[in-house]
Formats: C-alpha cells, sequence, structure tokens
C-alpha cells in the first residue's frame, strides 16, 4: 500500500511550518513518527487556540 502524496506533503508541510525542520529531516522520519509529530503539533495548536 502506498501512502497518499497529498497527504504526505500536508504532513511535510505542517511540521515544517510549526517546528521549522528541513524537509530531509522531515523525510527522514518513519511514517508512523512524522504521523505522531503532526497529532502531537495538532494538540498543541487546539490547546493553544482554547486558552488564548
Amino acid at each position: 500500500m502506498t501512502y497518499a502524496t497529498d497527504r504526505l506533503h500536508e504532513e511535510i508541510a505542517y511540521v515544517a511550518y510549526h517546528f521549522h525542520w528541513s524537509l530531509e529531516s522531515i523525510l527522514d522520519l518513519e511514517h508512523r513518527d512524522r504521523r505522531q509529530y503532526t497529532a502531537q503539533i495538532a494538540s498543541l495548536v487546539t490547546r493553544a487556540g482554547t486558552e488564548g
């Protein structure tokens, strides 16, 4: 099974935007780890939006 290219680009942009990591650093992550980072970022963003 292949991972949708559009979804991969969304994850890369999301992590790069919030963590300022390079493309190479993000692509070096395992799929599971990258998904975990995107979930954690989403949680932080949501929490910041409700607290502020």
